[in-house]
């Protein structure tokens, strides 16, 4: 398909000089019309600045949403019932974030009569692989332009020599620019560049924005209760909340409480290892209750086999494959699982710290005090049946003992 044929396109619009460039540059390279959408996503950043910035450029049609409740609700809790987590440490709070968007894009597509997308994902990044795929599993046939592939815009330098000659606006920020590549969203906020190339550097205590230090974190701990459905919170100290009022809580409550840093090196889907740091306050509350909640309701096997499951699904979710069919046909059988995840989780929250401290289900608790107790158990379980069972266990051991000894 060459430049000329493309008519419309959907482009994914922070607002921000990167974006606005690429709106200037689609106009020019394509000769194409471009439609804005601009998605909040609690990034913590006002996003209808971008229509203004937008109408200058001579955009006609522009989308701004507020997609904070689907974005939680439809993402981030079908995540965490999986307990996700990529490599052992990340929770995904940029890759859960790109599905919705992309899936949004597609549909302003169709509405708008719109024959291509674009975004301003890097070549080096995990996002272009997250966007696209998305893109292309809901649009098979949608052409996807990505600027950053194509253009000769290399540096900084060259994007604001190409502002500068188009008329494109910059803003001087007052104060002192932040040295990282940053995103953000309601389930975490990211940081890349600058001094964490090396990974040798320890973070600037400076950079954190959503979190206390451990050290400057209050001396007396917080206590909270969630009270879960079907493997979601639906309700914060007795108060029934929204989803993304709950994640807004538990972010407040985590970052006041030095909740929630990480500091990884992980493994992109192009190949390269990245170093980033991340918070995720509210979130890693979040695993961490959760995995207590059906610790109690979750029959043994069950449990153990979702985290067989887990490390693929996390995969699938980093590597840009929420819409595939497999992870589709994961998240059917942990959400059959979660029928019985309900109950309350009473944690403590001190100096960086999330500890079970209680955990209750009235209709669905598989523990049974009966059984369990040390003390007189009444009949309920013949302490000589486990003899016969260690002998069974046992046999393939003792045969192998045998055979090794003869």
């Amino acid at each position: 398909m060459s430049q000329q044929s493309v008519k419309k396109v959907v482009l994914a619009y922070s607002g921000g000089l990167d974006t606005s460039i690429i709106v200037k540059w689609l106009q020019e390279e394509y000769g194409c019309e471009v439609v804005t959408f601009t998605a909040d996503i609690g990034q913590g950043e006002e996003v209808e600045p971008a229509r203004a910035k937008a109408e200058a450029l001579g955009i006609k049609e522009i989308y701004i949403e507020d997609l904070r409740e689907e974005f939680v609700r439809d993402y981030v809790f079908p995540m965490f019932r999986a307990n996700a987590i990529y490599e052992g440490e990340y929770l995904l709070g940029t890759s859960i974030a790109r599905p919705l968007i992309a899936k949004r894009m597609v549909e302003i597509a169709k509405e708008t009569g719109a024959d291509a997308i674009s975004h301003g994902a890097t070549g080096k990044g995990n996002d272009q692989v997250r966007f696209e795929l998305g893109a292309y599993a809901l649009m098979p046939g949608v052409r996807i332009i990505a600027p950053w592939r194509e253009w000769s815009l290399s540096s900084r330098e060259s994007l604001m020599a190409y502002a500068e000659q188009h008329g494109i606006p910059v803003e001087m920020k007052r104060g002192k620019k932040s040295p990282y590549s940053m995103d953000a969203n309601l389930l975490h906020i990211s940081y890349e560049g600058g001094i964490l190339e090396d990974p040798w550097n320890e973070p600037d205590e400076a950079m954190w924005r959503w979190t206390k230090s451990p050290e400057a974190s209050p001396d007396a701990p917080r206590y909270v209760e969630l009270e879960y459905e079907r493997g979601d919170v639906v309700a914060i100290d007795g108060e029934r909340l929204s989803p993304a009022a709950v994640l807004e809580t538990l972010n407040r409550y985590g970052g006041d409480n030095g909740v929630g840093r990480s500091d990884i090196v992980e493994n992109r889907y192009v190949g390269m290892k990245s170093r980033g740091c991340y918070e995720t306050p509210g979130g890693t509350i979040l695993l961490k209750a959760h995995r207590a909640m059906e610790s109690l309701t979750l029959d043994r096997e069950a449990a153990h086999l979702k985290d067989e499951l887990m490390p693929r699904y996390a995969e699938l979710i980093y590597n840009g494959y929420w819409w595939s069919p497999e992870r589709e046909m994961l998240q059917a059988a942990i959400d059959q699982t979660q029928e019985c995840v309900n109950g309350a989780v009473r944690l403590k929250l001190y100096k960086g710290n999330v500890t079970v401290v209680g955990r209750r289900s009235e209709t669905n608790s598989l523990f049974d005090e009966d059984i369990a107790t040390f003390e007189d158990d009444a009949g309920a379980y013949d302490q000589k049946d486990a003899e016969g069972f260690i002998k069974l266990n046992a046999l393939r051991l003792r045969i192998a003992a045998r055979k090794s000894a003869s």
